[in-house]
């Protein structure tokens, strides 16, 4: 009977060390192996067949991992304080070096992305952040691509998601958007009467030129006023009209 259950018990042992040399790798994931404890090869997808006890595998999955970049206090090149956050678009491209050169790949990357996003933004000022964006991520992202490149990741893209500003700050861009919005109006309002000034002197020089357009233009004057809803128009005669009746 006790021979029986060690019979039993090994043909289970055997089955099981059979079944744990197979290992099945998704499309999407690798097997980096160990011989012993030194690298001997990346495998998968697929079936794959492991030594047990001489051969260990590691799992490393390829596809693009979105990671969040928790929110940072950022003081800006003006000494403004804002918080910022991010995500960022990663993914593995050498699963040898993502297991190897780098204790755990994901928690690196996250922890290089918030003191990269502190470090860069640093360098701007307010309205930077605020309106230049695309140049952010792409300076953000071009950093970590190439301080990542040794752990055989590749950053593919970098997004700022939101850059909140406190209350008094809000209120000092608005404050600071209506002056620039009144300047414009007073600047183009001065630009119009500049226009129009040069447009009547020129008026004024050809009119001189030619009395009859000037006797002409005051007649036309005088019927536009007619045609107003008034009871008495007054006007002054001019003396070159006079002369004008004068002689003839």
């Amino acid at each position: 009977m006790i021979h029986y259950y060690i019979m039993l018990a090994s043909i289970v042992l055997v089955i099981l060390l059979i079944v744990s040399i197979f290992r099945i790798l998704r499309e999407y994931e690798r097997g980096v192996i160990f011989m012993l404890g030194r690298f001997y090869r990346v495998k998968g997808p697929g079936l794959i067949i492991v030594i047990p006890l001489i051969q260990q595998m590691v799992r490393v999955d390829i596809r693009t991992v979105v990671m969040d970049v928790p929110t940072q206090d950022v003081i800006s090149r003006d000494n403004v304080s804002v918080m910022v956050n991010a995500v960022v678009y990663y993914r593995v491209i050498d699963s040898q070096k993502a297991i190897i050169n780098v204790e755990n790949f994901h928690d690196a990357t996250s922890q290089l992305a918030q003191t990269t996003l502190r470090s860069v933004l640093g360098q701007y000022e307010l309205d930077d952040m605020l309106s230049s964006r695309d140049t952010l991520n792409q300076a953000i992202q071009a950093i970590l691509d190439q301080q990542t490149d040794i752990w055989g990741i590749k950053v593919s893209n970098v997004e700022i998601k939101h850059v909140d500003l406190n209350e008094s700050m809000i209120r000092a861009i608005a404050k600071q958007a209506e002056s620039e919005r009144e300047r414009r109006a007073k600047v183009i309002h001065a630009l119009g009467e500049q226009e129009a000034a040069e447009k009547l002197s020129e008026a004024a020089k050809i009119l001189s030129s030619q009395p009859q357009a000037l006797q002409l233009r005051y007649l036309q004057t005088l019927t536009e006023i007619a045609g107003e809803h008034s009871n008495t128009i007054v006007f002054p005669l001019p003396v070159d009209l006079m002369k004008t009746f004068g002689n003839s």
